[in-house]
């Protein structure tokens, strides 16, 4: 034997390992419409960037069996590549090998290449399709989702964390996913949830399919568990790789700027888009549409909470993140959702540096019980709570209707807002002009000879004197009154304004979120 022989059984092993559980196991996983591990990894990365680490690791377990399977690589594939160029690092779990199911040697692969993303300030995605803790190897498996889940928290706010769950996700598979920033599903081959439905029949009596419990359009639409999903794995694979180019490597860069071609930021269609008349609905996407670099943006959470918009676009390749009221659902109303769905982008923006924008249009805190019952109060804290803590530049354009509290928490000067531009429209009040008019003149109007008429013309006086932007731009509440056909310019114009902002927060350990 000599030095040949050796590299030739070194492809050989290779070989051996690359085939995971072996070809019957991998037509299964096609026949299911699911891609392989590696499969995933091609199809993530750019081609031919992917180094592989730690792939002759293999359980040490000696029970119910287990001496006598292999495993290759314990069900789990490591390592790093590129991304549009830029290096990413991720594990891609192999189903084809015990299930994808989660063991000591399992985890001790994901913590470390975890670690290497941290030290090297590098992007992280987890590709998860797992059956949970191997439950050969006991308590062992359970330590190892502790190890995980440490660092998906300790690395939280350092480096994007992203998971795509592409197949079964159970118990606590579940719990890293839910620490991290992003979740991408896959419609109809991956689920998540805590227990499956043969163990909430057993112990509740209630019978439920695994996509009804715990599928894509659960998470995403109901739960808001998820971010995005996909029809297939490439098309989640190729929206991973489009989030990406919206954020930087890390909390101590920029995100990168996209080419972009120079046109005239003036748009005239953005006068005939918001009706004039405050209760008229209307779809806040055209008017993000007018103001972002064309084609660029791309919402986040988009099924959920659909009374508020947020997302991510460009001004001039530059990114920024998207908070907008939805005037059509709701009348754009915070709920107890959507104040948890803007808290958390705003909270993610501000850890990777990416500047906010707030289109406003809002009529104050959806009213009833439920709500009440629910903690809207705790809920809708936390929007006051992320606006205030967020260091990035804050800018703020009140497009229609800013009533109440809701005005006070989508980023008001109040909390922290570096800019407000108020379009000549706009309402600014404790609360609507009519309501505040059968409030304030209620004696006038019931001893009027013509209620109906005597009621008009208050609610126009309110209106005249207290809810219009002047008033607010006289006590400094709004920086400027501007026409709306140039709210991309003026946009852009604070954007470059605010390009080396910085901002401290008292020194602390952490604050106490409203949680």
């Amino acid at each position: 034997m000599n030095i040949y022989d050796k590299i030739n059984e070194l492809y050989d092993k290779k070989r051996e390992i690359e085939l995971g559980g072996g070809d019957e196991r991998i037509d299964k996983q096609h026949e299911k419409g699911k891609l392989t591990a590696r499969e995933r990894i091609d199809l993530l990365l750019d081609a031919n960037t992917f180094v592989e680490l730690k792939p002759f690791v293999t359980h040490r377990t000696r029970d119910f069996g287990m001496d006598k399977q292999v495993g290759p690589g314990d069900g789990v594939v490591t390592g790093y590549g590129k991304i549009d160029g830029r290096p990413i690092y991720l594990f891609s779990q192999d189903f084809t090998v015990f299930g994808g199911a989660l063991g000591e040697m399992h985890a001790m692969k994901i913590a470390n290449v975890m670690d290497l993303a941290a030290k090297n300030g590098t992007p992280f995605i987890g590709l998860n399709d797992s059956g949970g803790a191997r439950i050969q190897e006991g308590v062992v498996s359970l330590d190892g989702y502790g190890e995980i889940f440490y660092r998906n928290a300790i690395y939280s706010g350092v480096i994007p964390q992203i998971s795509v769950i592409l197949g079964p996700c159970a118990g606590g598979a579940v719990y890293s996913p839910a620490i991290t920033d992003f979740v991408f599903m896959t419609d109809e081959t991956s689920q998540m949830f805590i227990t499956g439905p043969k163990v909430i029949e057993t112990v509740t009596g209630e019978r439920i399919s695994s996509e009804d419990l715990g599928g894509s359009k659960v998470h995403n639409a109901i739960s808001g568990n998820a971010h995005f999903r996909g029809k297939n794995e490439e098309t989640v694979l190729e929206n991973v790789r489009r989030l990406l180019s919206y954020l930087p490597q890390n909390n101590e860069e920029k995100a990168p700027i996209a080419d972009y071609q120079e046109a005239d930021d003036y748009r005239a269609n953005l006068a005939d888009i918001v009706p004039f008349e405050t209760i008229r609905p209307y779809d806040v996407l055209k008017v993000i549409e007018q103001v972002v670099d064309k084609n660029s943006f791309f919402e986040v959470q988009a099924e959920f909470a659909k009374n508020v918009v947020v997302g991510f676009a460009r001004m001039k390749g530059e990114s920024v993140g998207l908070i907008c009221n939805q005037p059509k659902v709701m009348a754009g109303g915070l709920d107890i959702d959507s104040s948890d769905k803007i808290a958390r982008f705003i909270r993610c923006c501000d850890s990777f540096n990416i500047p906010l924008i707030t289109f406003e249009d809002v009529t104050g805190f959806f009213p009833g019980i439920k709500q009440e019952h629910g903690g809207i109060i705790r809920h809708g804290a936390k929007i006051l709570y992320a606006y205030s803590e967020a260091t990035v530049p804050k800018m703020t354009v009140i497009l229609r209707k800013a009533f109440g509290g809701a005005y006070v928490a989508l980023n008001s000067k109040s909390i922290g807002a570096d800019i407000v531009y108020a379009w000549p429209n706009a309402e600014i009040a404790v609360m609507g002009a009519q309501g505040a008019a059968n409030i304030i003149f209620a004696r006038e109007i019931a001893n009027s000879d013509n209620p109906e008429t005597t009621r008009a013309e208050k609610i126009e006086e309110y209106r005249e004197k207290f809810s219009n932007p002047y008033v607010a731009a006289a006590h400094g509440m709004v920086d400027d009154v501007i026409d709306p056909r140039e709210t991309r310019i003026k946009l852009l114009q604070a954007l470059d304004m605010m390009r080396n902002k910085q901002e401290t927060r008292p020194k602390k350990k952490h604050g106490n979120i409203p949680l």
